[in-house]
């Protein structure tokens, strides 16, 4: 991968990574072809990363489609699928984690304990791997896009971090490679997130400015659906992911699910 990248970079071109975990939906594709466009080249990672799943997580069950993910790529066009084993990217005699203090260390961080130290860490191997002038990712996950962009530019990497708009179903619920667990009443039930996330935002457009009072018309939505177990519901700061501020920030259990989704309540809900 790094003789690829270098070989372009000696040609003059730019060079764009959309880090993903595979099982590619319509919001992977959307950051492959923002890459495509700002990119002569565009690389693809796709690495299930052991290391950010905790021990009771889902890693064994994570979804997974690579003969359709391939597919998709080489129909989208990207220059090279990097997907490296995880005995590559961890060999026994590793020893280097990377840890990123303040933003890492709440809601996700907390609830995940050593999550966004695996997030950091191939991270920051998959930059280095890929040496790309931008890297591509998604709002859905904005803590996790919070974590990047600090590891992007307290490690000097010179990589700008391109966040891009979270991708919805119709009912607005949020894509997720996780979203195929969801059985048929499940799926129903899990427009509550994106339907409060929505009510939120129109409360603040027609001037609420109360967070404490916007939280808690948040929380009687989605405890008003009874397949919804709410893990943490702040607003935050969108950098330091401490409060107060106006991103609204979630994660909820639908069944054995658990979703996470977000919205900056100042900005026009897209649902």
């Amino acid at each position: 991968m790094l003789a690829a990248s270098r070989g372009w970079r000696h040609e003059g071109l730019t060079i764009g990574l959309v880090p993903t975990m595979g099982a590619l939906h319509a919001g992977h594709m959307s950051l492959v072809e923002r890459a495509c466009r700002e990119n002569s080249r565009v690389v693809v990672s796709i690495f299930v990363n052991p290391i950010q799943f905790g021990p009771n997580e889902d890693l064994a069950r994570y979804p997974s489609s690579p003969e359709r993910d391939l597919g998709l790529l080489q129909q989208a066009g990207v220059a090279a699928i990097y997907a490296p084993s995880a005995a590559v990217m961890y060999p026994p005699q590793a020893a280097t984690r990377v840890r990123v203090s303040g933003v890492a260390e709440t809601l996700e961080g907390a609830f995940r304990p050593g999550h966004f130290e695996g997030v950091a860490t191939v991270v920051a191997k998959l930059l280095s791997a890929a040496e790309p002038d931008a890297a591509y990712f998604g709002q859905k996950d904005a803590q996790q896009v919070a974590v990047v962009k600090r590891l992007a530019q307290d490690l000097d990497t010179g990589v700008k971090i391109i966040v891009c708009r979270t991708v919805r179903e119709p009912d607005g619920l949020a894509l997720s490679s996780r979203n195929a667990y969801l059985g048929p009443d499940q799926r129903q039930s899990a427009s509550c997130l994106s339907f409060a996330l929505d009510r939120a935002a129109r409360a603040y457009k027609a001037g609420d400015r109360d967070l404490k009072e916007l939280r808690r018309g948040i929380l009687e939505i989605l405890g008003a659906e009874p397949l919804a177990k709410i893990e943490y519901l702040e607003l935050v700061d969108p950098d330091t992911f401490s409060p107060p501020g106006t991103l609204a920030v979630m994660a909820v259990w639908i069944g054995n699910t658990r979703l996470i989704d977000n919205a900056d309540l100042a900005q026009p809900f897209p649902g």
